[in-house]
């Protein structure tokens, strides 16, 4: 059973209830009024018969009458002055008619209308049916708030699911409920508890992830430096102390050939400096740096062993593009093309970069072994793709091509700004 048919059907049976009442009062009212015009109706034939004989008492008779809608005298008397109903008064119903002389028997009698007990009926069966409607309506907003707190009483049960919810409970711990909007907002509940807890699932599968990458570079950056920048240095060390012990001895050619290696190491070093900078962070991303640092990035994939071949195709005219629209670009290119050397079994691989006044696209598109075929969840670097376009403003879309093959499109503001709190990005 739903809301609407509850509320109807107790609706239903208030104004059921108010139509029995209203009749009950009319019926009680139409019989009080068929008894007194028939009682009326017999004091009058009295009053004619005791007028058309010769009855000594008529005038106490007709003082006694109380006939309803007329008013009877003796002729030759005077009628008693009367105040006008207020109704008479203020216009709402005409005044009296004239008054008729008629002869009945040896006596002369003064007919008149009176409304003045048609009035007095009417006001007391308004009044009546007015304290009727009275009690009736009260009845009716009780009976009507204790239905609607009575249907309503599971909102209580909504609102504390969705308080727990927001305390980072799993479960909102919602009842069975009878009616079937309830019901229907229950599972909405439900599936929104699902979802959150997917999120959060995801939030904390890419801290995870955030923290094992953080890592991984620490180590990596200090295995470069330790295997490359270490042993540069030790060479430098080497040959300048060889200068110190040997300088006496040396001659011209030797310290030549020292210095020689010296400026030999110390450039080599600086390449090995400026590569891991680059890794760490790329400069020069703006609008006339951007499609540069593009292309040295590709041509670094292109120039390891990878068996893949690599096409880019980019703007000729690119809009004013933001430090972060243009970080955001490098880095899921970075990523995107990661996750083809590493995953996808490919052997070509299209990078085309389109670009209006704006936003800025993205699409790589692969001819290797696609999605897996739990593909349509976002782990691992495509999650931090998805989350890193959406703090920029974009969106990442994935489409498995037909036979084999994966795209994955990026679209993002070119002026994506900066995020509150930070600036670019914090690797």
């Amino acid at each position: 059973m739903d809301l609407r048919r509850r509320l109807l059907g107790w609706l239903g049976l208030l104004l059921g209830g108010l139509l029995a009442m209203a009749l009950i009062v009319q019926l009680h009212s139409l019989r009080a009024d068929i008894g007194a015009e028939v009682e009326a109706s017999s004091r009058l034939v009295d009053v004619l018969l005791a007028a058309d004989g010769a009855a000594p008492d008529l005038p106490k008779r007709l003082a006694e009458a109380d006939l309803r809608h007329l008013s009877i005298r003796s002729a030759g008397t005077s009628a008693a002055p009367e105040t006008p109903p207020l109704l008479v008064r203020l216009g709402l119903v005409p005044e009296a008619g004239p008054e008729h002389e008629i002869r009945v028997g040896e006596h002369r009698l003064i007919i008149a209308p009176n409304p003045a007990s048609e009035i007095e009926e009417r006001l007391g069966d308004t009044v009546r049916l007015l304290i009727t409607l009275l009690l009736y309506s009260g009845a009716t907003l009780l009976a009507a708030w204790w239905a609607a707190d009575r249907a309503l009483r599971p909102v209580r049960e909504l609102e504390s699911g969705l308080h727990r919810l927001a305390r980072g409970e799993s479960d909102p711990a919602l009842p069975t409920f009878a009616l079937r909007e309830f019901r229907q907002v229950a599972g909405a509940i439900d599936r929104l508890a699902e979802a959150l807890a997917a999120a959060r699932a995801a939030q904390r599968a890419l801290a995870r992830q955030l923290i094992a990458v953080q890592e991984e570079e620490r180590r990596a950056l200090a295995r470069d430096l330790h295997d490359e920048m270490g042993q540069t240095l030790t060479a430098i060390n080497a040959t300048a102390a060889h200068l110190e012990r040997h300088a006496a001895r040396l001659d011209a050619a030797a310290i030549a050939e020292c210095a020689a290696d010296l400026r030999r190491d110390i450039r080599h070093s600086g390449n090995q400096l400026r590569a891991m900078l680059k890794t760490l962070r790329p400069h020069g991303l703006d609008a006339s740096g951007l499609a540069a640092m593009l292309r040295e990035l590709l041509d670094g994939w292109r120039n390891r062993e990878t068996g893949i071949e690599f096409a880019m195709e980019l703007p000729e005219h690119w809009p004013e593009v933001d430090e972060m629209a243009a970080l955001t670009l490098y880095r899921i290119l970075q990523e995107a093309l990661t996750n083809v050397v590493r995953h996808s079994g490919a052997r070509h691989c299209t990078v085309v970069v389109t670009a209006d006044a704006a936003r800025l696209r993205m699409s790589i598109e692969d001819d290797g072994d696609g999605l897996p075929q739990a593909g349509a969840a976002r782990r691992g670097g495509l999650l931090g793709m998805t989350e890193r376009l959406e703090m920029a403003g974009g969106h990442l879309q994935l489409d498995s091509l037909p036979g084999r093959g994966l795209r994955l499109s990026a679209e993002l503001p070119a002026q994506a700004g900066t995020v509150k709190g930070r600036k670019g990005e914090r690797e």
